[in-house]
């Protein structure tokens, strides 16, 4: 067991972006940032010629710890956070720090994407998505208290296959998950173990893989890459894993087996793709 101590002087990464200065640390599967904004600083003057944009689209949580900062909504809702306050602050807005002192928060959600202009890079991904199919009725069917309880004990063991696999859940999705591996054959064998968990749970999950080249923005993931995983897997039925064509190429020489599943016209994707089912 242990239980880390970590230090603002010792930031896991430090961004400087549009005169902000965000110092990131990942801690407890958490990642927090201390973001400095100096006096006279402003969303519109200092962050939209780099990002563009008619406002910051980041869902800002978090809290000031000196300074004052002032937002205004899209429907001119206008907001004055002071030291203390905790904020909530929805996409779609315009921010300014008031006074002639600089704006001091502490943030547990939002900077990765407040900053994304500042750290992209890119690599080559495999990527699972997973959704729980007519998860509205499923829930209706077994009650608030039952469903919550199901979906933690899903969570969990869908978490421990993507470690298993050396995969890295990156986010939640609604009712699914996103995870990315390095290896499409480990991609495949997480979503078979996946989906068998799910089918003891009596959870109608649907899965899919795609491999490409991905953005990387702090611990997230973007591109057309991901967009184009999330139709594969939109396209799969209840308890099935459905794979794009260079997962398959990829899983050459293993123990994988696949059957064409045909030809898919993919929302959002301008030809015709041929993916294949997972038989295991």
């Amino acid at each position: 067991m242990s239980a880390p101590v970590r230090r603002w002087d010792e930031p896991d990464e430090t961004v400087e972006f549009g005169g902000a200065t965000s110092r990131l640390i990942s801690i407890g599967g958490l990642t927090v940032s201390r973001d400095e904004l100096p006096a006279g600083w402003r969303w519109r003057e200092h962050f939209q010629p780099l990002v563009g944009g008619d406002s910051c689209q980041a869902h800002h949580v978090g809290m000031i710890l000196t300074g004052r900062l002032t937002i205004v909504l899209a429907d001119g809702t206008q907001v004055d956070y002071g030291p203390g306050d905790l904020y909530d602050m929805p996409p779609g807005h315009d921010s300014w720090v008031v006074g002639d002192e600089p704006c001091v928060t502490l943030e547990w959600s939002g900077s990765r994407r407040w900053t994304a202009g500042a750290t992209t890079r890119r690599a080559l991904a495999s990527l699972l998505f997973t959704d729980i199919v007519d998860s509205t009725a499923t829930a209706s069917g077994l009650g608030d208290a039952s469903w919550h309880d199901l979906l933690a004990v899903h969570y969990q063991q869908a978490d421990e296959a993507i470690e298993r696999f050396g995969g890295r859940r990156i986010k939640t999705t609604g009712d699914g998950l996103l995870a990315s591996f390095d290896a499409a054959v480990a991609a495949v064998r997480c979503a078979v173990a996946i989906r068998e968990m799910a089918v003891r749970q009596g959870l109608p999950l649907r899965l899919g893989v795609h491999v490409g080249e991905v953005e990387l923005v702090g611990e997230d993931v973007g591109g057309v890459t991901v967009h184009q995983a999330a139709r594969v897997m939109a396209a799969a039925g209840a308890e099935e894993v459905l794979v794009s064509e260079p997962v398959r190429w990829l899983c050459q020489g293993t123990d994988l087996t696949f059957v064409d599943a045909g030809e898919y016209e993919l929302k959002g994707v301008s030809e015709r793709w041929h993916l294949y089912r997972v038989v295991a």
